[in-house]
């Protein structure tokens, strides 16, 4: 079976792109990373691509290798009419709950861009409260709206990045092979080296941990 080029794999993304343009006017793509992990940050990116300036081979960041969306990234911050990446800590996870900490970092993303969108398009079935621009939610707009393609992929590597960056300062736990998902590596990690302040509280089994480790504690006074 012959291998599709970049530019085929992306034009159908773009093509979506043209038509929302036409009818819109500028409009900015949003996508997050790091919902279901055990640990460490959610990272949401807004961008806003430059038809004039297309990045070939943009695609659902799930199915790119790490390599490519390495590759990617630089090309679509260089290209881009805007982009910006931001995030929702631990404590805000836990605190807001993982959908209303996303919302957030999704609010944070637009509102950083330096080019002010007429239309915002958020991956997904719902979309942030209080956007400067009218939103729609777009159901696997990752694979559908190159803008959201785009906004995945630099979520992705920005997370990663992060996530590399925490396993040096908590090494032991994997971090930067498992991005902090609950892999059977991470979980034993934490029964044997015990909760880091990334860890997500309010996420099982670490929830869970806490408790049992609060009740032997309780027991043994």
């Amino acid at each position: 079976m012959k291998r599709r080029t970049d530019e085929e794999i992306s034009a159908p993304l773009y093509a979506y792109d043209a038509d929302i343009r036409a009818q819109y006017g500028c409009f900015a793509g949003v996508d997050e990373a790091g919902r279901g992990p055990l640990a460490g940050p959610v990272c949401a990116a807004a961008v806003i691509l430059d038809p004039d300036r297309p990045v070939e081979g943009l695609n659902d960041s799930k199915k790119l290798s790490a390599a490519r969306r390495e590759a990617l990234a630089p090309l679509i911050r260089e290209r881009a009419l805007a982009w910006c990446v931001a995030w929702a800590d631990v404590h805000e996870i836990d605190t807001l709950n993982i959908l209303q900490a996303t919302m957030l970092a999704m609010k944070r993303a637009v509102e950083g861009l330096g080019v002010r969108p007429e239309l915002i398009l958020v991956d997904g079935n719902r979309t942030p409260q209080g956007l400067p621009a009218p939103a729609s939610a777009v159901v696997k707009g990752d694979a559908r709206v190159a803008a959201i393609s785009a906004a995945s992929i630099l979520a992705k590597t920005a997370r990663d990045a992060r996530m590399a960056e925490l396993d040096k300062i908590y090494p032991g736990y994997g971090f930067a092979a498992h991005a902090g998902y609950g892999t059977a590596r991470h979980v034993e990690a934490i029964r044997t080296l015990g909760i880091t302040p990334e860890h997500r509280r309010s996420f099982e089994p670490v929830k869970s941990m806490i408790a049992g480790k609060a009740a032997k504690e309780n027991e043994n006074d």
